[in-house]
C-alpha cells in the first residue's frame, strides 16, 4: 500500500519541499470518501425538499469542509458578483478538479461541463444534483440545446460558471478561450466576470501538484494533493466585463486577457 501510495505521489512533486506522512495521507484518503458519500446522501435525501437558498449554503459548506479535508487553504481577492444585479457568468482558468469546490466554497455556482462527467461512479450523479449543465460538445444541435439552458438559468437568477479553456493546465499558463463557450452571455444579456485561479506552496511559488492535466489520473491527482504539506488556492475575482453587443470570440479574448495578466509572476 505504501507503495501504491508513493510513487505517483512523488511523481507529482518535482522535487518541491516535502511531503506529509503516509499516515496523514491515508486519514485524509478515508476522510475524502466519507465526506463524498455524506454529500450523496445529502443530495439524495435532502435536496428534494431543500428550497434554493438552502441548496446553495449546502453545497457552498460542503465545498469548505472538502478543501480543509485535502488541506488546501483558500484565499479570495477581488469583489464577487454583486447578488440580484442582472444575469452573470463566471469563466475562470482550469487547474484541478479542485477548481470546482474552490469556486463553489466561495460563491455556489451551476457549471458547465462535458457530458462524459455524468457517467463518472457517484461524482456524474453528485454533480447533476447540484445543477451542473451538461453538453456534448460533438453534437451541433445539444450546443444551440444547452447555450438556451444556461442563458435561461442566469436570467433565472443562477450564476453559470465555464472553463472556455476546454481542458487543464498545470497553472504556468493560461491557453486560448473558445468563445463558444461564452455565447450564452451574448444571448442573456450577461455581465461575464474573470476569475484568476492559481494553487500555490507556502512561498507563493506555483505548486503543479494541484494541476490535473496532461496523462495523471485522478486518482494521481488526488494521491499528490494529499501529500501537501500546505496547498493554498487562490482565487482572484476580476474586473467584469459588459456582453453587449461584441462578438463572442472579442469578449472571450478579452476575459483571457485580464486571466493571464493577474497570473503572470
Amino acid at each position: 500500500m505504501a507503495g501504491a501510495l508513493r510513487a505517483p505521489i512523488m511523481a507529482a512533486m518535482s522535487g518541491r519541499g516535502t511531503t506529509t506522512s503516509l499516515a496523514l495521507r491515508g486519514m485524509r484518503l478515508s476522510r475524502i470518501t466519507l465526506h463524498l458519500l455524506h454529500g450523496l446522501w445529502t443530495a439524495a435525501v435532502h435536496f428534494p425538499f431543500y428550497p434554493v437558498p438552502r441548496r446553495r449554503k449546502a453545497v457552498r459548506d460542503w465545498s469548505r469542509k472538502l478543501l480543509r479535508i485535502t488541506g488546501v487553504r483558500l484565499h479570495v481577492e477581488g469583489e464577487l458578483p454583486a447578488a440580484n444585479a442582472g444575469p452573470v457568468m463566471l469563466v475562470a482558468n482550469h487547474v484541478s478538479w479542485l477548481d470546482i469546490f474552490v469556486i463553489n466554497a466561495v460563491l455556489p455556482v451551476r457549471f458547465v461541463a462535458k457530458s462524459e462527467i455524468r457517467g463518472w461512479p457517484a461524482i456524474g450523479w453528485l454533480s447533476a444534483k447540484t445543477g451542473t449543465l451538461f453538453i456534448e460538445r460533438a453534437r451541433r444541435r445539444d450546443t444551440m440545446r444547452i447555450n438556451r439552458e444556461i442563458a435561461d438559468a442566469m436570467t433565472g437568477g443562477d450564476v453559470v460558471a465555464v472553463f472556455p479553456e476546454g481542458t487543464t493546465t498545470d497553472g504556468s499558463q493560461v491557453m486560448r478561450f473558445h468563445g463558444a463557450l461564452l455565447q450564452p452571455a451574448l444571448m442573456a444579456g450577461a455581465r461575464v466576470h474573470p476569475a484568476a485561479l492559481r494553487f500555490e506552496h507556502d512561498d507563493g511559488g506555483l505548486c503543479v501538484a494541484a494541476a490535473y492535466d496532461g496523462d495523471k489520473s485522478l486518482w494521481q491527482s488526488m494521491l499528490a494533493i494529499v501529500a501537501q504539506p500546505a496547498l493554498h488556492a487562490r482565487l482572484c475575482f476580476l474586473t467584469p466585463l459588459t456582453s453587449g453587443t461584441g462578438h463572442r470570440r472579442e469578449l472571450a479574448a478579452a476575459a483571457q486577457q485580464l486571466i493571464a495578466d493577474r497570473l503572470k509572476p
